[in-house]
């Protein structure tokens, strides 16, 4: 039998419910494709509400906790078993195109990283970059999110590859010239644009795959809709900020929830009791202001521009998830290939008041979208709920490959899922979220209808009914009638960690 190829598809940083399909104030008609011709997973969470922890997870198929990237600013050691190391020992070729994040933006003699200055700017070395990278044979990265001041590596060398002398104008200092001031329109052409690039480079590869008959695992990994807000135009005002729903927090919705949820609405909050090294943590700040750039307090209009500009940033995206999936038929490769699209963590627009990302464990941040296609397989045209995880993945393309999984992997195996032979291969997902080495570290149990989400050294923390309170405006943690829930909650928490370990060898013998 031909074994199926991989093509994993992901975008950063995206809202579960951004697509059209499920959104009729977006419009996503590449993403809407997929779901009508495979599965859509709605209640699919991942393991880090971060990028580093969750796109390690993916690749290895265990937890920030057990592989070791466990923030922002860790390396995922090379020594780490990923998933492209099996797909390579059974005869897959294996790529990378795009947002790899796995090290951080600085370097150090013990922990060395080639995504960090001065090796990522220097487009010499990456002229000539063909070593192995965490499993992936053949990869063509980048760094930055929109303008930022981390462009380089092979982005940057196809930028000039494709005349464009000047890219560096399009990117902020140190090495670039535009204002960081800027907001909402990009001034970069859409065709030197990174969703054009990773379109384009995932297309030849899999021309490549197909010439040679190679079977593939392949990661095509977008940057957007990562802020800042910016999308090249006409995208920037495809969307009337006047004629979409913007969330808010509700009244009074922080009273009963941990303090840093209330000091998050404040103009000028002090959260130096919680930066135990001194430095600041993802999320905690004030949310009236944005998380990046030059731009203050937001205004009215901000507050729905934002919204216009990152709808307008996931149809730019989805146009060139489209070329990839018609590349995919035009080569004939589309019914041998499963594709999944998801994305590595959620992100605030508003919710409950808050904007981007941080040590919030709600349901916008921490669930996907997640869909799978994969013809004549997996059913088309189907709504799941049945719980998945990115830590998921690896272990369920192996196994759709027929490539045993490794026993270090804790991500449990959802091909009968996919297939809909099974309802479900996991009744809850855990969620960590950990920043300094003991005072910010939380962790969040979700099953079918409860959320518990604990800190480290605390008393207090979260419960949530998400069947009678899906908006998660009413925390049960300290209400004396869930008293009883609270305790079974916490036992099924101390349960699932415990399941976490990495599977032992066998007993074959009882001495």
């Amino acid at each position: 039998m031909t074994r199926p190829n991989i093509l994993l598809i992901t975008s950063d940083q995206q809202h579960w419910n951004t697509i059209g399909a499920f959104n009729n104030e977006i419009h996503t008609p590449n993403m809407d494709r997929l779901v009508r011709e495979g599965t859509a997973f709605t209640r699919a969470y991942c393991p880090n509400p971060t990028c580093t922890p969750s796109r390690a997870s993916i690749i290895t198929g265990t937890y920030p906790s057990q592989h070791g990237a466990w923030t922002l600013g860790t390396k995922l050691l090379e020594d780490r078993h990923t998933v492209g190391e099996d797909f390579k020992a059974a005869g897959y070729a294996t790529a990378l195109i795009g947002k790899a994040h796995f090290q951080p933006l600085k370097s150090t003699e013990e922990y060395p990283s080639v995504e960090a200055y001065p090796v990522l700017q220097d487009l010499e070395y990456w002229k000539t970059f063909n070593e192995p990278f965490y499993g992936f044979d053949h990869v063509e990265l980048a760094r930055n999110h929109t303008n930022e001041a981390h462009v380089g590596q092979h982005y940057a060398l196809w930028m000039e590859e494709q005349g464009c002398a000047n890219w560096r104008d399009y990117f902020r200092a140190p090495t670039g010239h535009m204002d960081p001031a800027l907001t909402y329109k990009w001034p970069i052409p859409e065709k030197y644009h990174y969703n054009t690039w990773i379109a384009e480079r995932t297309n030849a590869k899999l021309s490549d795959y197909k010439e040679s008959g190679e079977p593939f695992f392949m990661w095509a990994s977008f940057f957007d809709p990562h802020p800042e807000y910016l999308v090249p135009e006409p995208w920037d005002t495809m969307y009337d900020p006047d004629a979409l729903t913007i969330p808010e927090a509700a009244p009074g919705e922080h009273d009963q929830n941990p303090p840093h949820f209330r000091k998050t609405q404040e103009e000028h909050p002090d959260f130096s009791d919680l930066y135990e090294t001194g430095l600041e943590i993802h999320g905690y700040r004030s949310h009236h202001y944005y998380e990046y750039g030059t731009k203050f307090r937001l205004t009215e209009y901000d507050k729905k521009k934002l919204v216009a500009v990152y709808y307008g940033m996931i149809s730019m995206m989805d146009k060139y998830i489209g070329k990839i999936l018609d590349k995919l038929d035009e080569l004939g490769l589309a019914d041998n290939t499963i594709v999944v699209f998801t994305t590595d963590h959620g992100h605030f627009y508003g919710q409950h008041g808050l904007q981007a990302k941080g040590g919030f464990h709600y349901e916008d941040l921490i669930k996907l979208p997640f869909i799978v296609r994969y013809p004549g397989h997996v059913p088309a045209g189907q709504t799941s709920d049945a719980i998945q995880s990115l830590v998921d993945l690896a272990p369920t393309f192996l196994s759709f490959c027929g490539i045993p999984v490794p026993l270090a992997m804790t991500g449990v195996d959802q091909r009968k899922v996919w297939t809909g032979e099974a309802s479900q291969a996991r009744n809850h997902a855990i969620c960590e979220f950990r920043h300094e080495p003991t005072t910010i570290h939380q962790k969040t149990y979700v099953d079918e209808r409860y959320k518990i989400t604990l800190y480290y050294n605390q008393t207090y923390g979260e419960i949530f009914d998400l069947q009678e309170d899906p908006g998660e405006l009413r925390n049960l943690w300290n209400e004396p009638e869930f008293a009883a829930l609270k305790t079974e909650l916490l036992l099924k928490y101390a349960w699932a960690e415990l399941g976490k370990e990495p599977m032992p060898m066998p007993r074959i013998h009882h001495a």
